[in-house]
């Protein structure tokens, strides 16, 4: 039986997926052997008090949302290395929400110079309007130092509004800040928008959004999937970074939010069993190893399907049942791509 679409003109295999996959080009740098100040950087900024900590405590170190009410607001730049994978590798500045650009100390060229991504956070529950005016005045200071620079916005908390001002304040967000920087002569300047909240999968899911932008292997990344998923009869699949629940790449279908839920609740479903039972014979073991797999199957007759790609990664698909008959081919067609993927990291060593 083949998966593949008519329209496709890449002719593979029926059922298998080819072991001499060409990767394109991408960046051959090793990035482990980078030292921190080398790194990507992904700054957060914002007001006071608008949730800046409280997204980094909750997305890279599994804090409550619930507990993060209580966390102090930050008075100086805290820096911290994320180091989870060899694609998920850089430093998080979290900074104080009342920087001044202007003051004489603040090292712009040090600080905007190696920045990968700034992401700026705006209060959905508050006045923005100061906000906007912080959002117009960094981007502007940070374009002129690093062009290069990706900037996102993530319109924060609005777990606490209804749907309707959820558009509404995405809307109104988009149009003021977009029309700051025209004033500003910066139409070229590209900001990407989110909704987001830390009490449901939409900061992982930005956050996901943040990290693709910062990983040079991601189109070669896609193209292992879509050559998965092509020849296996799978509906989607994501490349998760199990510490984070971060996908760092996924094949070309939309991304379904409540899919993308199901998923980042099965690796937590893994994680928390493997940690239970995984090495209780050894605790310096790993828990989550190449022997780690997992399988549910769901009450609309689809799927899911968990397979360890390396100690940081694992691939998530979700399946129509009656394809997952075909699980021999789908198990084939994975040692195949995790194959491919350790290829990658190796020509990143290179």
């Amino acid at each position: 039986m083949s998966y593949q679409d008519e329209e496709d003109p890449i002719d593979y295999p029926v059922g298998s997926v080819p072991k001499d996959l060409g990767y394109g080009n991408f960046d051959h740098e090793d990035s482990r052997s980078r030292s921190p100040e080398d790194r990507p950087r992904i700054l957060l900024m914002g007001l006071r008090r608008s949730g800046k900590t409280s997204i980094q405590k909750v997305v890279f170190h599994k804090m409550s949302p619930n507990e993060t009410l209580f966390l102090e607001s930050t008075n100086k730049i805290v820096k911290e290395d994320i180091i989870n994978s060899g694609f998920v590798q850089f430093q998080i500045w979290d900074f104080p929400g009342q920087i001044d650009f202007f003051d004489p100390t603040f090292e712009s060229d040090m600080i905007f110079g190696n920045c990968g991504a700034l992401v700026f956070v705006i209060d959905a529950q508050d006045d923005y309007i100061e906000a906007l005016a912080k959002l117009n005045q960094t981007v502007t200071k940070a374009h002129k130092v690093n062009p290069r620079i990706k900037f996102e916005v993530f319109i924060h908390k609005v777990d606490g509004v209804s749907d309707d001002f959820r558009v509404e304040s995405q809307r109104d967000i988009h149009s003021r800040a977009n029309d700051d920087l025209a004033d500003a002569g910066l139409e070229g300047v590209h900001l990407s928008f989110h909704l987001t909240s830390n009490y449901d999968h939409t900061i992982f899911e930005a956050f996901s959004k943040v990290v693709q932008k910062l990983i040079p292997q991601l189109p070669t990344l896609e193209n292992l999937l879509n050559i998965f998923i092509l020849n296996s009869g799978i509906e989607k699949a994501f490349l998760f970074d199990v510490v984070s629940k971060i996908y760092i790449a996924t094949d070309c279908s939309p991304v379904d939010m409540h899919n993308y839920e199901l998923c980042c609740d099965m690796i937590d479903v893994v994680m928390d069993l493997s940690c239970i039972y995984g090495s209780k014979d050894d605790p310096d073991v790993a828990a989550f190893d190449k022997k780690s797999a997992s399988l549910i199957k769901m009450n609309n007759s689809t799927v899911l399907y968990l397979r360890e790609v390396n100690s940081f990664l694992a691939l998530v698909c979700i399946i129509r049942e009656e394809n997952f008959s075909h699980q021999g081919a789908i198990d084939y067609n994975f040692l195949c791509f995790r194959d491919a993927i350790a290829q990658v990291f190796e020509l990143g060593r290179i």
